[in-house]
């Protein structure tokens, strides 16, 4: 069979194309650049731009599944517009192109943020209230209304699933990832205070797997919530300290002064700087919203089954020391 990854030079798009590569399976690596994470692999690399059609009809030809990871991250707004342009226009760019382009199914990585968590009662569950309320971030409103478009192709005939992963961390990460610069401030000792809040974690390995074997398992127009496991930021910190060898974080300031400060650092920081933060009022919305995932349908369809939250804590540990980015466990 042969896949095509977009956005395979990000965090979750680097480690599908080296599941898939790992696997033998035929991959296009789509993106606007090479990344560090797919260097030595033996896969197709492939210039193209969700924003930009005519890159994806070439990029899609002749493609069995094409597994639409490509996405502009935000928690700090949209001040630019980017955020929409991609996870909107450039979902309904991705799915039409694969229909033009007769691929057997398009499997597109939303988020749990596409749905308005911190309003609904009990587990999050598939047929959960989505983001549109204005007043949430824009990120998660966006990734809702990529969906949208999405779904206006699917009506069309293009066979299609959605996967909804968490908080996504874990090996392979170069870059790093936004949460892999929190975990690596953790393993360095850099980070003693945390914020109180909790969230679903979830190893990106594991939301790779479950979007490989969603191209063959799921079913046609079909929504999956891929979780993990539910822990706070200052478990977070205690398994980093433990993997790491040093004194676990010796406190949790409450959300509501770490949001003013927040929104103050926002303002200083100003619209390009904002998106290098840590800590904003988006991300600490999410905190506060302290989710409780139910993937069984994932587990039940696709076979799913997510790693303890130690192991990738300690895989990313480990992948950090062989890089030389923070020093062996004292």
């Amino acid at each position: 069979m042969r896949f095509v990854v977009t956005g395979a030079s990000g965090h979750l798009g680097a480690n599908v194309v080296r599941a898939l590569a790992a696997a033998g399976e035929t991959v296009r690596a789509v993106d606007v650049r090479p990344g560090a994470a797919l260097s030595g692999l033996d896969v197709e690399w492939f210039r193209g731009d969700v924003l930009d059609p005519s890159t994806l009809e070439s990029a899609f030809a002749g493609a069995d599944f094409v597994l639409h990871l490509a996405a502009r991250i935000s928690i700090a707004g949209d001040p630019d517009g980017s955020v929409r342009r991609v996870n909107v226009d450039g979902v309904r760019h991705v799915a039409e192109a694969a229909l033009t382009a007769g691929v057997r199914r398009l499997v597109h990585c939303s988020s749990l943020h596409a749905y308005d968590v911190g309003a609904i009662q009990g587990p999050v569950r598939e047929n959960a209230p989505r983001a549109t309320d204005p007043g949430l971030p824009a990120y998660d409103r966006s990734k809702a209304a990529g969906e949208d478009e999405l779904r206006r192709v699917v009506d069309r005939g293009l066979d299609a699933v959605i996967l909804n992963p968490s908080g996504m961390f874990g090996p392979v990460d170069p870059e790093p990832s936004r949460m892999g610069r929190v975990l690596l401030a953790m393993f360095k000792g850099r980070m003693p205070i945390t914020v109180r809040g909790a969230f679903d974690w979830v190893d990106v390995r594991d939301v790779a797997a479950a979007l490989i074997a969603a191209a063959d398992r799921a079913r046609p127009g079909e929504n999956y919530l891929v979780g993990g496991h539910r822990a706070s930021v200052t478990e977070l910190g205690r398994l980093a300290a433990e993997v790491a060898g040093r004194r676990p974080p010796r406190m949790a300031a409450p959300l509501a002064p770490v949001q003013f400060a927040a929104e103050a650092a926002v303002r200083l920081a100003g619209p390009r700087r904002a998106g290098r933060l840590l800590l904003t009022p988006e991300s600490l919305h999410a905190l506060a919203t302290d989710p409780v995932v139910d993937y069984s349908k994932a587990i039940a369809e696709l076979g799913y089954r997510p790693r303890p939250l130690a192991e990738t804590v300690a895989d990313l540990h480990a992948s950090f020391v062989a890089d030389g980015r923070v020093s062996s466990k004292r």
